[in-house]
């Protein structure tokens, strides 16, 4: 117990002790940190106090003593220089800093400026929007817009007609029914299948055939018969070796048609002839109220102005070959005239009832039945005279079978054309019964003149000729009494060589269009009923585009050397919005006052080729002045002078805009330079691109934003043709074909623009060209050398009509688009011969300039060698397809007397009209 204890006793010592050292070795540690500094602080300060001031070891000295140190000089100098930088930078974030608060000072100035500019173009797009929409409403009030009219098509129940006293006497108002026909209906026509009714199954195959084929092209044929106008009934040419059916079987089978409705009215039987001797079944048999289209017809058969002659159908299934057709020059051929033909007797001919009697002796009593004798008789005695050299013959070897009277055809049908190929004029005597009107035979004669180029000389004024009601037949043949016949050498003689021309043009166009092919003969049928019922022709239907789409980049600037006009502004500073040519103008005018005019003159019926949205203008009356107001319109309008004509475009046609037509092909470079030319070019309305290649353009490519519309077309294959095609997207009459390197300043466009408004009707450009004979080898050729005198303007910068690009592309012989796609040229000439053709005029040139590509462009086609070869194969062929050269030279050329235009000095003889 004791030893316990005591342990216990002996540790609490121990610790106690410990203790006591602990805070004793703490209050050691507390004094040495704290007293030992104070003291060593104490005794040095002592020291250098004792020491004087130069004996400082420990207290702060001067800079100037520290520098003196060799090894601290150099951070001193780089304080010195840090302390500078410091000092200036220190000034220059003062500056800003001030400057910083001035820019937000402007920036909120920007912003509220912004916000008042903001407000106020709002106002102005109200007040915008508030004056288009009044004058909207006062144009819909003064000049309502017009559009294609709204098709009616007839009542399906048919309310019948009043019967006519005879059938002799039925005339469209008497047994026509125009209800089927509203004006706006599109005369839709139903054709019968031959299969539905009897005899059709003995119509010649060759007819059915040629028949069928014009029947699927028409653009009028419909399917329904319950809305149509017309009905068609093929019933001729019946094979010889089928029996014609008697006239009161046809009557009954006629009947039976499922819409025959009784009477026949609104139907048309047509018979077309391919022999001089048709099967003219027709008579006596009792049509009702339908009208017959034949080439024969006696006179108590044909009812005037309800029935229609027709030609006969020559090519039936085969197209006329240009290359084997005569040209239309020298005008004088080997023959002066010729005749070739035999006589058919008839029991009825006065030859046979009482000898021939003088002309003396048939002027003083009633007129016989015939004057062949005579007509034989003074033939040949033109021909024995030797005076010219004619051809007549009465006799063949193998004559045609023909109707009584009538002069039969001699041999194979190409021996007669080589023998009109020779004759300047054929002579197509009428039968010598005056009962029958028109035949087959007279038909085919008329039919051969024309298509080689003899001009027809009809002997006998009763005959009717094909499509007489509409053909002014005068301006293409010479039709004479047959008591004339006497006088007839002496009226050939005394004929001008311009007017034989002029005849065998006109003839030469007959024949194109409406006797040629099959296809022509039907669509010539079915024009003269729609002209006669004054129902408008179908519009022709605009090339669809399909639009490539891209992508606009930044805004195109303004070239510095196309903005320099000069002197010479002929445009508003800013430009219009887009603005459409009116459509539809002429809806019902060329039915109600053009018939005559459409009919005979080129470039051909718009009755068999319907007539466009944008019909062409005639153009408008126009002056050159030599004042110093430059070109100005006769009339009144709001150019004026100075700022007014500057300003707008005045003339007879106030406001009007072009369309550029660009044809480009793998050139993107060029073609983005030669957009980015056309900002800001005044009264433009779009930009059409044709895109010629068959590769689309690039993805990356990024197009010039012109501040109008730039539609891209993709064309079907790459062809020059394509530059012509009446694109849809196209709304304005005016149109600006342009090559894609063509380089042109604003105020030479807007020169040929005002100058093609003063003569719509002609190709307006810049690049003038020229035709030669080369004398050496007999032919044409295509000459590009400056020269005073000029025929053609290259369409790669020229103005023409829309209306030519529905000609060039439908209407005009498709061989010359042909060689186009083969040679891959020569469409400018196409286009140039065609105008020409149509116009009879020369195009116009305008300004100085020869050359329009622009400077440093990749070449095109025709640097190369064999580009004039080629335009050299296009002229002579194109001469051949229209049979004469349609070119005509021309001195004139227009320039502003505000142009200054510096010529060669071997060039100053060239006269400038302005």
């Amino acid at each position: 117990m004791q030893r316990n204890g005591g342990g216990v006793g002996g540790g609490g010592q121990t610790w106690v002790l410990r203790r006591v050292r602990l805070t004793w070795l703490s209050f050691m540690l507390f004094f040495i940190l704290v007293f030992f500094p104070l003291i060593a602080h104490y005794y040095l300060t002592t020291i250098d106090e004792a020491g004087g001031p130069d004996k400082r070891i420990f207290g702060p000295r001067p800079g100037g003593e520290l520098c003196e140190a060799k090894h601290v000089q150099d951070l001193c100098r780089i304080r010195e220089s840090v302390s500078e930088e410091l000092l200036q930078l220190e000034a220059k974030r003062q500056e800003l800093n001030g400057e910083i608060a001035r820019l937000n000072l402007r920036i909120e100035a920007c912003k509220r400026s912004i916000d008042s500019a903001k407000q106020d173009l709002l106002q102005l797009k109200n007040v915008i929007s508030q004056t288009e929409h009044s004058y909207k409403e006062l144009m819909a009030q003064n000049q309502p817009k017009l559009s294609l009219p709204v098709r009616l098509l007839p009542d399906k129940e048919d309310p019948g007609l009043p019967p006519p006293k005879s059938p002799r006497s039925c005339r469209l108002r008497s047994c026509f029914d125009y209800a089927r026909c509203p004006l706006t209906s599109g005369f839709p026509v139903y054709v019968y299948d031959t299969s539905s009714y009897a005899w059709g199954n003995n119509l010649d195959p060759l007819v059915k055939q040629a028949f069928a084929a014009s029947v699927k092209s028409n653009i009028y044929v419909t399917d329904n018969p319950s809305i149509a106008c017309l009905y068609l009934v093929l019933v001729g040419e019946i094979l010889e070796s089928s029996p014609l059916p008697s006239p009161s079987e046809l009557e009954k089978q006629l009947k039976a048609l499922p819409y025959w409705r009784s009477d026949g009215h609104n139907h048309v039987l047509v018979h077309f002839s391919r022999k001089s001797m048709t099967q003219n079944f027709l008579y006596n048999v009792s049509t009702g109220r339908a009208a017959v289209a034949q080439s024969t017809f006696l006179e108590q058969q044909y009812r005037e102005g309800f029935d229609l002659v027709v030609s006969p159908l020559v090519h039936a299934l085969s197209e006329p070959n240009f290359l084997e057709v005569p040209p239309q020059v020298p005008v004088k051929r080997k023959y002066l005239f010729t005749f070739q033909g035999e006589r058919v007797e008839s029991l009825r001919s006065s030859l046979q009832e009482a000898p021939p009697q003088s002309f003396e002796e048939e002027l003083q009593g009633d007129p016989p039945a015939d004057y062949d004798d005579r007509i034989i008789g003074t033939l040949k005695a033109v021909q024995d005279s030797h005076l010219d050299q004619v051809l007549v013959e009465f006799t063949c070897k193998n004559p045609k079978p023909s109707l009584p009277t009538e002069w039969a055809l001699c041999g194979e049908r190409e021996d007669r054309l080589e023998v009109l190929k020779a004759s300047t004029f054929a002579l197509v005597i009428a039968p010598g019964d005056g009962q029958l009107v028109a035949s087959a035979g007279c038909g085919m004669r008329l039919f051969e003149a024309l298509e080689v180029g003899a001009i027809p000389v009809v002997l006998g004024d009763h005959s009717r000729l094909p499509y007489h009601q509409f053909i002014r037949w005068t301006e293409a043949s010479i039709i004479v009494p047959k008591p004339r016949v006497t006088e007839l050498h002496f009226l050939l003689r005394s004929l001008s060589d311009n007017d034989m021309l002029a005849m065998r043009r006109q003839g030469r166009f007959l024949w194109e269009t409406y006797f040629s092919t099959s296809e022509n003969v039907l669509n010539t049928i079915l024009a003269s009923i729609r002209t006669s019922i004054q129902v408008p022709a179908a519009p022709i239907k605009d090339e669809p585009a399909h639009e490539i789409p891209h992508k606009a980049g930044k805004l195109a600037g303004t070239d510095a050397n196309l903005a320099d006009n000069g002197d010479l502004d002929l445009g508003p500073v800013e430009t219009e919005p887009p603005y459409a040519s009116p459509r539809f103008l002429r809806n019902f005018t060329y039915t109600a006052a053009d018939t005559y005019r459409s009919w005979n003159r080129a470039p051909g019926p718009f009755h068999l080729f319907p007539h466009t949205p944008l019909d062409p203008v005639l153009p408008s009356e126009a002056k050159f002045l030599g004042s110093g107001t430059g070109f100005r319109p006769i009339g009144g309008g709001s150019g004026g002078s100075g700022k007014e004509f500057q300003a707008a475009l005045g003339g007879n046609v106030p406001r009007e805009q072009f369309t550029v037509v660009m044809l480009t092909y793998e050139r993107e470079e060029v073609l983005m330079n030669s957009l980015e030319r056309l900002n800001g070019l005044p009264y433009l309305n779009k930009v059409v691109v044709v895109w010629n290649s068959p590769k689309p353009p690039s993805d990356d490519l990024l197009w010039p934003d012109i501040g109008l519309p730039i539609v891209v077309v993709r064309t079907e294959k790459n062809s020059l043709n394509n530059r012509f095609l009446p694109w849809d997207v196209v709304e304005t009459e005016a149109v600006l074909s342009i090559d894609d390197d063509a380089h042109l300043r604003h105020d030479e466009i807007m020169f040929g623009f005002r100058v093609w408004r003063e003569a719509r009707d002609r190709i307006v450009g810049f690049p003038g060209r020229y035709h030669a004979w080369d004398v050496n080898h007999q032919s044409w050729l295509y000459n590009s050398n400056y020269s005073c005198e000029l025929s053609m303007v290259l369409t790669g910068a020229a103005f023409f009509h829309k209306y030519y690009a529905y000609l060039y592309s439908y209407v005009m012989p498709q061989a010359i688009r042909d060689m186009v796609d083969e040679y891959i040229n020569c469409e400018d000439i196409a286009m140039n011969f065609l105008v020409s053709h149509i116009t009879r005029k020369p195009p116009i040139k305008v300004t100085s300039r020869w050359t329009f590509r622009c400077p440093g462009c990749p070449q095109a086609l025709s640097h190369d060698d064999s580009h004039f070869h080629e335009r050299h194969k296009c002229i002579n062929f194109f001469v051949k397809v229209y049979g004469y050269m349609p070119l005509l030279y021309t001195q004139f050329r227009v320039d502003s007397v505000l142009f200054k235009t510096r010529l060669p000095h071997d060039k100053t003889k060239c006269f400038k009209f302005i």
